[in-house]
């Protein structure tokens, strides 16, 4: 039989061997092994969504206080920005934006200066938007509701593969010894036939 119902029926035949006369006790113990997986697969998802739930909370907290430790300002640059972008193969800034030296104010006046990310060939005088922390330094955007939702549902999917990728491997590797052990019954069999045959 071939087609999805082909496979759903072998599937169901490995999961379930029943009384066939034909299921041997190795393909007893792959269905055994088989029941575990899912199990296990179906058991880890409450604890994949309690980590990824924990993992929100952390991610939520550390958004609320970066947002309250962190303002946003605005730099000027101090030069023009080189027309060669800081990166073109997707790490560090993106392909449009280099650095550039640039000056802001902090909350109390006081004027600092640093390398801040510009547009390519921009000139100088820009005004470019920033982040600064408490002490008027440059620092990174807060991190987003969104970014924590999706922190959090990450995390949980990534927990659920590991687990289930675990459990397959597993599997995998029961299936593989009881296949040599099959081979080795087969040869035995085959080997104790001929030397029958001889006599």
């Amino acid at each position: 039989m071939r087609g999805p119902s082909g496979r759903i029926a072998r599937f169901r035949r490995r999961l379930h061997p029943g009384r066939n006369p034909l299921a041997r006790t190795g393909d007893r113990v792959e269905a055994l092994l088989l029941l575990l997986v899912i199990a296990g697969a179906m058991l880890a998802i409450p604890f994949a969504a309690a980590f990824g739930s924990q993992t929100y909370a952390t991610q939520s907290a550390r958004a609320i206080e970066e947002r309250a430790t962190r303002h946003q300002a605005t730099a000027i640059s101090l030069g023009t920005a080189p027309a060669q972008p800081y990166s073109t193969d997707g790490a560090g800034a993106p392909a449009d934006q280099t650095t550039v030296r640039a000056a802001w104010f902090d909350t109390h006046g006081n004027r600092h200066t640093g390398d801040v990310l510009a547009d390519a060939g921009s000139p100088a005088g820009t005004r470019i938007p920033v982040w600064l922390d408490q002490r008027g330094e440059l620092a990174a955007e807060p991190l987003s509701p969104a970014t924590s939702t999706a922190d959090g549902i990450f995390a949980a999917l990534l927990l659920w593969i590991a687990i289930t990728g675990a459990l397959a491997g597993l599997y995998g590797a029961g299936r593989f010894v009881l296949s040599r052990l099959h081979a080795a019954a087969w040869d035995r069999a085959w080997a104790q036939a001929r030397h029958d045959s001889r006599f």
